[in-house]
């Protein structure tokens, strides 16, 4: 498994970083938050322009592949008392294959680069992949509902990751 990070300055790569990512989580959240939301929220966070302002505000995305082809996605950003990860995402196909753990471990190995010993996230309340989370080590420590616009809101629990 190789970790790609997206360079800033290439266009093409933006683009085909939001049509990767607006594929995937189009797929697993339209039966979780319904169409609607999931369209408006995937031109909020995963439009080309929306990840340009995030990777100015500091957010590393990075993709994920496997012999040449894009299997995934993810995407952190480096906070004061912790690392921060925003996405974290596979194509259905390699779901449940293991993956996600070799993605963690190139996470946590960011995390200890920087000197950090915690992980956080947010995941939908409604998300299965809270499952895999905890599988992988991540705890509950608490909930948060976000008003994203446009009468949308993000219920989440917060997860932390700190055997690193």
């Amino acid at each position: 498994m190789k970790f790609i990070r997206l360079n800033e300055k290439d266009e093409n790569a933006i683009d085909e970083m939001s049509a990767l990512a607006s594929a995937i989580v189009k797929e697993h959240f339209d039966p979780i938050i319904g169409s609607r939301q999931n369209d408006y929220m995937i031109k909020k966070f995963q439009s080309a322009e929306s990840i340009k302002q995030q990777l100015s505000e500091g957010f590393k995305y990075y993709f994920v592949c496997l012999c040449h082809a894009e299997i995934g996605f993810l995407a952190y950003r480096i906070d004061e008392d912790s690392l921060y990860l925003s996405k974290f995402y596979l194509d259905k196909a390699y779901r449940g294959r293991g993956f996600s753990r070799e993605m963690l471990g190139f996470v946590k190995k960011a995390a200890e680069e920087n000197g950090l010993r915690k992980i956080r996230l947010n995941v939908n309340k409604n998300n299965d992949a809270i499952y895999a989370y905890e599988g992988l080590g991540f705890q509950r420590t608490g909930a948060q509902k976000k008003d994203i616009g446009n009468g949308f809101f993000m219920d989440d629990y917060i997860y932390e990751y700190s055997d690193i």
